[in-house]
């Protein structure tokens, strides 16, 4: 009897790349995907992928507030409840799919040597927790471990990471790009992506908001709210004349893989930037990044962030 492999996500790019590893062959002939509870953008990705013809053997599982006592595949290796599962499982095989930026920072710390916590870029350090991010990295070291990413890796981190045991696979959405264009594309010239840059802190929400308005004053424009972004700035764009707020809630891959020729696609620094160049490129569709003017940035965005925000995007 065949092993129905799990696979825990907690965001929606997590969950589309989960069906994209297993469609790659990473998580076995049987996978259950299942999402983290109380989730809306979860759910509304959930049910677009539904819609789509999902890979054999790969179902999307009803959400569960409690992780998968055995998981084989998770989206967010600096989660403390996936250290704790980690620790308290057998070593085995694990899989981690794209969660965006943080998969960088992953990858820098794996490479970086055994005894590195795995802590977010701006975590609040404690001891305790410090001792439990090193901990999962060690775990990690006992566990044959692959990173399962459509990011650009240079040459160097990708050695790097190989020579610490981590086996780094590449992907470009094969899945995703197989399925009929999303019937939900915007009619709109130019799409914005939203920023999670001034929620964080690192971006002057005067400065974004004057940006849009002046880009809007030009044309009109379809604007994808990112999914931690404020809801009050969201409802502040959406006042704005000539602005169309389209509040999807699903990964940018899946809602504007149906843009066409001519249709251009704007964005401050993002890893969205990358996939969305997989997807859109070969269609005739131009993903832009937006430099960000040194008066946008804030205190808190330090000049090494800074640099390696518009690396990811570059």
């Amino acid at each position: 009897m065949v092993e129905q492999a799990s696979a825990w996500v907690e965001s929606p790019l997590q969950m589309l790349c989960a069906v994209e590893a297993h469609h790659a062959g990473l998580l076995g002939p049987e996978t259950a995907v299942v999402p983290r509870a109380g989730l809306r953008p979860l759910k509304a990705t959930r049910r677009e992928l539904r819609s789509l013809g999902l890979p054999d053997g790969l179902v999307l599982a009803e959400p569960r507030e409690r992780m998968p006592r055995r998981v084989q595949a998770v989206g967010d290796a600096f989660s403390g409840k996936v250290q704790l599962r980690w620790l308290t499982s057998r070593p085995g095989r694990i899989v981690i799919v794209d969660d965006g930026l943080a998969t960088l920072r992953l990858l820098e710390l794996l490479a970086a040597g055994p005894f590195r916590p795995l802590l977010r870029a701006r975590a609040n350090r404690t001891r305790l927790r410090a001792a439990l991010g090193v901990a999962a990295a060690l775990r990690l070291r006992l566990s044959q471990v692959s990173v399962f990413t459509a990011l650009n890796v240079d040459d160097k981190l990708a050695e790097a990471v190989r020579e610490a045991g981590v086996d780094l696979v590449r992907h470009d959405f094969a899945w995703l790009r197989a399925q009929p264009p999303s019937a939900e594309s915007p009619a709109e010239r130019t799409v914005v992506l939203g920023t999670s840059l001034v929620r964080n802190g690192l971006v002057h929400r005067d400065h974004y908001l004057r940006w849009l308005t002046d880009l809007a004053a030009r044309e009109p424009l379809a604007y994808y709210p990112h999914r931690r972004e404020d809801p009050v700035d969201v409802a502040l764009i959406r006042e704005r004349p000539g602005i169309t707020v389209h509040d999807a809630g699903v990964p940018a891959e899946l809602t504007l893989r149906g843009l066409d020729p001519g249709q251009r696609v704007l964005s401050l620094p993002s890893t969205a930037i990358t996939s969305l160049r997989v997807l859109l490129s070969p269609r005739g569709v131009a993903v832009e990044p937006v430099d960000v003017p040194d008066a946008w940035w804030t205190s808190r965005a330090a000049p090494a962030l800074r640099s390696h925000l518009t690396g990811v995007s570059s």
